[in-house]
């Protein structure tokens, strides 16, 4: 049964690149789907790692909540590999 996984980048991709892009080839081997979900604007989308970039695609949530934004998007991870489990559900957005 294919999974679909979704990675954070800054914190957790960033901390063990080689770790991870190890672990993303070997799901993706293996059927599964895996996308980076990142709080990231998308102009900030130049400093990304181009290894991970030509493996998977990077959802830019421009500072929403992952799980809400991925959802409108049509992606719904079975698994969430997060350094800060709040931004699975919570805007970082500045407050008005």
């Amino acid at each position: 049964m294919a999974i679909t996984i979704a990675i954070d980048y800054d914190g957790t991709y960033t901390a063990d690149p080689l770790l991870w892009l190890d672990f993303i080839q070997k799901a993706l081997d293996k059927g599964h789907k895996v996308v980076c979900v990142t709080m990231r604007l998308e102009m900030e989308g130049d400093s990304v790692d181009p290894r991970l970039k030509a493996l998977i695609p990077i959802m830019y949530t421009e500072r929403r909540a992952k799980k809400k934004f991925a959802r409108m998007h049509g992606l719904e991870p079975n698994i969430w590999i997060e350094d800060v489990p709040e931004w699975i559900f919570e805007d970082s957005l500045p407050a008005d």
